[in-house]
């Protein structure tokens, strides 16, 4: 699943997002809606996160396993992913997921585990859905993980599809900048493949585009994994991605 690359679509849209960019920021700070469409950021930092205890770490690390770093999918997932991985290949999971976070803080947690205790050779990145608030700024954060990593570790990313319904309250207007600010993101990723050969990403937005009732199956409210149909699906495709990767 992993090998999946963009359709003509979402590379036509992202071809158009650096074009429109400052017309929709202007429309977009007009409306009240963030300099994107999408709205601003809120607080994150006193929303809930699970983040593995030093034990722990010092475990995975010692048995080369996976840490994680993630945000609101993350957290609700995490706990099945790490059974999922532990069955299918043996490899422990040590997470630092944060609901709300953005790309800049995950990767300000991942900078500090290695200064503290060192990086095993697979780090699962599943960050980038609150980057949609401000997309410009994500692609040098995955130059920054891809440097912290280094060249001989292997960085699996998890792409992002967000697309928050009506029925929540977004207007089409926010549902449609979502759309268009996830295909920013992601093509900032897969464009960052192509100057870091370590890099694997999961593509879970091709995932779901490739059938038509895949977004409504899968998806709550357009942006977190349904239970269990979603969750099991993207956590698939993670675990299929880290074990092409421990084989590599």
């Amino acid at each position: 699943m992993s090998g999946l690359r963009p359709s003509r679509r979402q590379i036509f849209l992202a071809g158009t997002v650096a074009a429109v960019s400052t017309v929709a920021a202007a429309e977009a700070a007009a409306a009240g809606t963030g300099p994107y469409g999408s709205g601003d950021l809120g607080s994150w930092q006193t929303l809930t996160k699970a983040e593995s205890g030093e034990a722990i770490i010092r475990n995975v690390l010692a048995k080369d396993g996976v840490f994680m770093f993630g945000d609101s999918i993350a957290v609700q997932d995490g706990k099945s992913l790490a059974i999922r991985l532990a069955g299918r290949t043996g490899d422990a999971l040590a997470v630092h997921n944060w609901s709300g976070r953005p790309t800049v803080p995950a990767v300000d947690a991942l900078q500090k585990w290695a200064e503290i205790y060192g990086l095993p050779r697979r780090i699962l990145m599943a960050t980038g859905t609150y980057d949609i608030f401000n997309p410009p700024i994500f692609a040098a954060q995955v130059d920054r993980t891809m440097s912290i990593a280094g060249p001989d570790r292997v960085v699996i990313w998890v792409n992002v599809h967000i697309a928050r319904t009506t029925s929540d309250g977004k207007p089409a207007a926010t549902q449609l900048a979502d759309q268009r600010n996830s295909v920013w993101v992601n093509l900032q990723l897969a464009d960052a493949q192509k100057r870091h050969p370590n890099l694997r990403i999961v593509r879970w937005a091709e995932y779901l585009a490739a059938k038509p009732d895949r977004v409504r199956l899968y998806l709550r409210g357009g942006l977190y994994t349904s239970v269990p149909a979603g969750q099991d699906s993207r956590n698939e495709l993670t675990v299929q991605a880290l074990a092409a990767a421990k084989t590599a």
